[in-house]
């Protein structure tokens, strides 16, 4: 069994708490896109970023003073959006290290495919971006399968816990024989299971942490997951789609 992360935009040089084991899967393909983007000017990628002044600032100087080898960090250590606060890898134990080293991937825009402890720059490079390289339109089309066939290599289950626009480069190339179980974590509205942006983002930092501390291999025993108030819905759930409810607070 495997499981899909997204990156986060926000990024540190943590190369202190732990030491980089292994170097991308696919940093050829990583040069080419890191060297188009030094190649352009500071409107454009303040365009193709969709920031402020002040983080294309920081980034573009990124881009003058680092390599795509320096300095390096691993990956589950240099990631800092919230999914990754409340997966908390800061307070791993080594099994739960080992665990994920085993089982997790995160999918990149620049990268492609991170292993855990892949050494990896801070960088701003969403998949969604119009980036034109390679005689290819964007990002999506400059991977194309290559990222499923890595994460689906070896394997009948995959765990997406990764954002739509990062989970499409698996789910578009799903290969035959692989189970493809997307987490859905949301409140029941009217009806309707709705999905709210910064608690999805919290519950997959939280099953990721519930795996790893309870070391899942069977994607059934996901259901047990109860993190931050949510529970398993068998109502609103199949063999592709797990959902997990918010329970609310009960009136008095």
């Amino acid at each position: 069994m495997k499981i899909i992360i997204s990156p986060a935009k926000k990024m540190k040089a943590d190369g202190d708490t732990l030491p980089w084991r292994d170097l991308p899967r696919f940093l050829p393909q990583a040069k080419v896109l890191y060297d188009k983007l030094r190649s352009m000017p500071f409107d454009a990628l303040q365009k193709l970023w969709r920031c402020n002044d002040r983080i294309a600032a920081l980034n573009v100087e990124r881009l003058k003073m680092s390599g795509l080898q320096h300095p390096l960090a691993p990956a589950i250590l240099a990631y800092e959006g919230i999914q990754y606060q409340y997966m908390a890898p800061n307070v791993f134990t080594q099994e739960q290290f080992d665990y994920v080293q085993e089982h997790l991937y995160i999918l990149s825009g620049l990268y492609g495919v991170l292993r855990p402890f892949d050494g990896v720059i801070p960088y701003r490079l969403e998949m969604q971006a119009k980036l034109e390289v390679s005689n290819c339109k964007d990002l999506y089309e400059y991977w194309g399968g290559v990222l499923s066939e890595e994460v689906c290599r070896n394997t009948d289950c995959v765990v997406n816990l990764a954002s739509k626009e990062y989970s499409v480069c698996i789910s578009r190339y799903q290969k035959p024989g692989v189970r493809l179980i997307t987490c859905v974590f949301g409140e029941e509205e009217h009806g309707r299971v709705v999905e709210k942006g910064t608690l999805c983002k919290m519950a997959r930092g939280e099953m990721v942490r519930f795996m790893a501390e309870h070391r899942i291999v069977r994607p059934e025993d996901l259901k047990e997951f109860s993190g931050l108030n949510y529970a398993f819905s068998r109502k609103h759930s199949d063999a592709a789609t797990y959902t997990f409810l918010l329970k609310r607070a009960k009136q008095i």
